[in-house]
């Protein structure tokens, strides 16, 4: 009698806990319909990028940033779900071996296999019910993509309702905010693995998994055909990597909310 309460109590706190999560890919489908009858009508697209970041930092850098960054939105705005991560961009030539395609492990995806994939993604969110879309991406590879592709599904849906927005604050934006706020500190700026990246890694990596801390070492642009990085990886800390995954979270949904109160 005991045992079986117990197994009922488990498999309610599973449900509930399932239930609870931000992230489609962690729900059922008739949890997600269920969710989209209750309110939760905001799809995030977070789109992320697979490329090396220099001997100290494991490739998927943008993605797992892509996807924490997007469920604390979810979080915030409190109507939304996150479709899972985009893990590829555009990072290179495939045909000459340029960017971080020079680097082993690096994936790279042309523009219009780029464009094809967040559309479709877009599509499927529109489709399952979701009346606003926002895209967005934590690599600097792919953002006109992202705002091509919600210009021209907003210009076909918003008739019908329905909305598709680029959020390009949680990239650019942040960005500004992050080189000021290592320029006020005497830290080199962060172009690519550098401190900003590196401090973001080290504060949303609970496990300790993705950073080489025996590795870490300053480079500058003379170095980063070997290294593969451009700044001060050195300085960064996890403190640190919480004022800009902040950054990024604000930003985005300071701009959602922007969208929001304004009716074109």
């Amino acid at each position: 009698m005991i045992r079986s309460k117990l197994l009922a109590i488990s498999v309610l706190v599973s449900s509930m806990a399932h239930a609870q999560s931000v992230y489609v890919e962690d729900l059922t489908w008739t949890e997600v319909r269920d969710a989209i009858v209750a309110g939760k009508t905001t799809a995030i697209i977070y789109s992320g990028s697979t490329e090396q970041n220099g001997p100290h930092m494991a490739l998927g850098k943008h993605n797992f940033v892509a996807r924490f960054v997007a469920g604390r939105v979810a979080d915030e705005l409190g109507d939304a779900l996150v479709y899972p991560t985009m893990p590829f961009a555009p990072t290179g030539d495939l045909i000459l071996k340029s960017g971080h395609l020079r680097f082993p492990g690096s994936v790279s995806v042309g523009s219009d296999a780029y464009v094809g994939v967040i559309t479709g993604v877009a599509l499927s969110a529109i489709l399952g019910g979701f009346k606003q879309v926002y895209l967005m991406g934590d690599h600097g590879g792919g953002q006109n993509e992202l705002k091509l592709v919600a210009g021209n599904l907003d210009k076909e849906w918003a008739e019908k309702g329905v909305r598709i927005r680029y959020v390009p604050d949680s990239y650019f934006k942040e960005k500004e905010q992050s080189l000021q706020y290592l320029k006020e500190r005497h830290i080199a700026a962060d172009e690519h693995a550098g401190a900003d990246d590196t401090s973001e890694i080290m504060f949303i990596d609970a496990a300790h998994k993705w950073i080489r801390t025996e590795k870490l070492a300053a480079s500058d642009r003379a170095h980063e055909p070997q290294t593969g990085v451009i700044g001060d990886p050195t300085k960064a800390n996890a403190a640190m990597g919480r004022v800009f995954i902040d950054f990024k979270v604000s930003d985005a949904v300071a701009q959602i909310r922007a969208y929001r109160q304004f009716k074109p």
